[in-house]
């Protein structure tokens, strides 16, 4: 009975382990076609002279802005899940439905690119945006929780590696958030996307240095 009892265990281990490794696998296919469809909305420049071309390239300049913005944004969503996902053994506590979740928002980043990058009314604009962002930032800080909660990891997980993503994504997560309230007073609500994650690390780098020191 001990030895049936410990084939089936084994057998739904590997099955869990393997169906692990199809969500990560699907998870990037996923990703990769947000940023496909990141190229696809991008308009091309019309002109038949080189100074008819830069003119409409600079007429466009929203539209390639955002793209660049956003390449960067799924770029770091998918480096922070690569990271992660390259230890997780296993499902569960939630983690299939809470990736769904999260590669909803990566889908949904496009359209949301194509929004922010048109004229006119900047503050719903620039909300829609970074409220997919925090969105997308909250549920993956929650599938961290979950697979370090139940123990979906790897033995030879490093021990900073869940304390690296908590500070990271959380600090991105933050910089949205902030920029949301400040996008109704200027337009340089950007800035945050970048100001808080560099002031973060900096923060961070010092601490570490001090302890170091200590």
């Amino acid at each position: 009975m001990s030895t049936a009892t410990s084939d089936e265990d084994t057998a739904g281990s590997e099955a869990r382990g393997i169906a692990a490794e199809r969500l990560t696998f699907f998870s990037d296919a996923v990703v990769a076609i947000a940023i496909t469809l990141l190229s696809l909305e991008l308009p091309l420049p019309e002109g038949a002279t080189s100074a008819e071309l830069l003119r409409s390239l600079g007429d466009h300049q929203n539209e390639y802005i955002s793209f660049l913005i956003s390449f960067a944004v799924i770029g770091g969503h998918w480096r922070a899940h690569h990271r992660l996902f390259h230890y997780v053994t296993t499902l569960g506590g939630g983690l299939l439905q809470l990736s769904f979740g999260w590669l909803l928002m990566q889908v949904i980043t496009p359209f949301a690119t194509k929004v922010i990058a048109e004229e006119g009314g900047f503050e719903f604009r620039f909300v829609f945006y970074a409220l997919v962002q925090v969105v997308a930032l909250a549920l993956f800080l929650l599938m961290t929780r979950q697979i370090q909660r139940h123990h979906l990891y790897r033995e030879d997980t490093p021990p900073e590696l869940f304390g690296g993503i908590h500070r990271g994504v959380g600090t991105m997560a933050l910089a949205f958030a902030v920029s949301i309230p400040v996008a109704f007073f200027t337009h340089w609500a950007y800035a945050c996307w970048i100001v808080i994650p560099v002031v973060g690390h900096l923060l961070f780098r010092f601490r570490r240095r001090a302890s170091a020191a200590a």
